[in-house]
């Protein structure tokens, strides 16, 4: 019989993030308009960032990366949106996420709060994310159609996790996902590039931040 896996987030090891050269060709044709996208950071909250080492890449520059974005969407006036989930939820609205994460982060200062080089800045929207896909039990798709928007660049932790999954979700809303490969940190560089390579077979083009901001 197997060992089962214990519930709760991994420390996490120092990796590289990808490069331009390592992205994998999408099956996708799209390509970003500045006027029909919108930016998405994605959970990243004390929580979620504290089992990276600091400091160091990924996380690092994954926030450099993110801020980067962001300062692009809003001087570009691309809606920028962010999901935190909230502290201390209780275990019926939890759902099956407890099973495999555990009961998840309290209110505390060192697990609710986005981290502070992201905090949201006026205009900006934050939702509260429920289940791995932002759009679950959410009104982003409203707030994305009500701006004219049917592009989303995902940015944010986790890659294989939350980011996927909205993705895929996106896909299935005839909104096109755009993963912003070095914007993004996972629990391995094997994690992070299995969800690049899923999300370019299947739903979404990966693109580096600095393509993404040029495309804007």
């Amino acid at each position: 019989m197997s060992a089962q896996v214990k519930p709760g987030l991994p420390a996490i090891a120092p990796y590289a993030l990808p490069r331009a050269e390592e992205l994998p060709v999408p099956r996708a044709p799209w390509r970003l308009e500045r006027a029909r996208a919108a930016l998405l950071i994605h959970d990243m909250q004390n929580y979620f960032l504290r089992v990276f080492t600091p400091d160091a890449s990924p996380i690092a520059p994954v926030i450099a990366n993110i801020a980067a974005l962001a300062q692009a969407a809003r001087g570009s006036g691309v809606p920028v949106f962010y999901t935190a989930q909230d502290g201390d939820q209780d275990r019926r609205d939890r759902g099956l996420q407890a099973d495999l994460w555990g009961p998840g982060m309290s209110w505390a200062p060192e697990h609710q709060p986005i981290v502070g080089a992201l905090a949201p800045q006026a205009g900006d929207i934050v939702l509260v994310k429920h289940r791995y896909s932002a759009f679950q039990r959410s009104n982003l798709e409203t707030l994305m159609r009500a701006r004219g928007r049917d592009q989303l660049i995902i940015c944010g932790v986790y890659a294989h996790i939350g980011c996927t999954l909205t993705a895929a979700d996106a896909f299935m809303r005839d909104i096109e996902p755009f993963m912003a490969a070095d914007a993004l940190a996972d629990f391995s560089r094997a994690k992070h590039d299995l969800a690049l390579s899923y999300v370019a077979d299947t739903c979404g083009v990966p693109l580096t931040s600095a393509q993404i901001r040029e495309q804007l």
